[in-house]
């Protein structure tokens, strides 16, 4: 049972350190608009139905927002960005 734990815990840590390495590189190729892209990638996923990225590139988008204080952070672009990636 601990051995399934443990190896829970870390797939679920691996994840995590996905989500934060994904998370930088958005930032650095970004910059302010990083938190933009992230949410792009997330509604295109969404629209193309491939679950499991959407929910990466949702977290990928509020890794940016906890990681970098100068990301811009508009709810009515994010929810421009969804409609048009939703035609």
């Amino acid at each position: 049972m601990f051995r399934r734990l443990a190896a829970w815990i870390d797939k679920r840590r691996q994840i995590r350190q996905r989500w934060q390495q994904d998370a930088r590189a958005m930032i650095a190729t970004h910059g302010h608009h990083a938190y933009y892209e992230a949410q792009r990638l997330a509604a295109r996923s969404r629209a193309q139905g491939n679950r499991s990225e959407f929910w990466h590139w949702a977290k990928v988008a509020s890794e940016v927002a906890r990681l970098s204080p100068v990301v811009e952070m508009d709810m009515n672009v994010v929810q421009a960005i969804a409609d048009e990636e939703m035609r």
